[in-house]
């Protein structure tokens, strides 16, 4: 796992694909991000999380200001965030933006799976096609989701009727090499004790 930020007050981490970001429930579930960086900083602790399969940018504080003010930001929705992801199908390359705007909520009998529902909470992400795979197949896509809702840009993307590759929880039948094909890769927030604006980008361990 890569560090590629730190000060005393947070750390930027590159969380590789298939650890949790934190510890689950039962013993075989204690393995994960947070644990890992314990290891080196005992003191760090978890602002947001990204799902087990998912690979990409994550933050954790250092001190519990850190960590309360970093959350704020979150809750706030004063920090950029921007996703690629590989999908099935092919959707129009563009240089505009689109959105799709369902609310989610959690499918009980089928847990830990979300599902859209016109009652459940609101959640909104924005999408453009990049480009699509040589066998034209697949279409790689930007992602800015407006809100954070649980594997809302798995089930966004699905319910749209392009599920992205190698979901073995949405579209178990696209399988990838690469397992889940969603990676968060922008990472942006003004420093909440410097007020320095700060940005950070990394590419997914996959081929794009």
């Amino acid at each position: 796992m890569q560090i590629l930020f730190e000060d005393s007050h947070f750390l930027v981490v590159n969380k590789p694909a298939g650890v949790l970001s934190v510890p689950g429930r039962g013993e075989d579930k204690q393995h994960c991000v947070l644990t890992r960086l314990h290891t080196t900083h005992p003191t760090a602790m978890v602002v947001h999380r990204l799902d087990m399969a998912t690979s990409g940018l994550m933050v954790f504080g250092l001190h519990s200001d850190s960590q309360r003010a970093l959350s704020m930001l979150f809750e706030a929705r004063q920090v950029h965030k921007r996703y690629v992801a590989w999908v099935d199908g092919l959707l129009p390359v563009s240089d505009d933006w689109q959105t799709i705007d369902l609310g989610l909520m959690a499918d009980w009998p089928n847990r830990p799976l979300q599902k859209v529902d016109a009652t459940g909470k609101p959640s909104v992400t924005q999408w453009r096609c990049l480009k699509h795979n040589d066998n034209r197949s697949a279409s790689m896509l930007a992602l800015h989701p407006l809100t954070g809702r649980s594997h809302q840009l798995r089930v966004h993307l699905q319910a749209i009727g392009h599920a992205i590759l190698g979901d073995a929880l949405y579209a178990p039948a696209l399988k990838s090499e690469h397992g889940l094909m969603l990676h968060a890769s922008e990472l942006g927030f003004v420093h909440p004790f410097t007020q320095v604006a700060m940005h950070w980008q990394n590419a997914p361990p996959w081929a794009v």
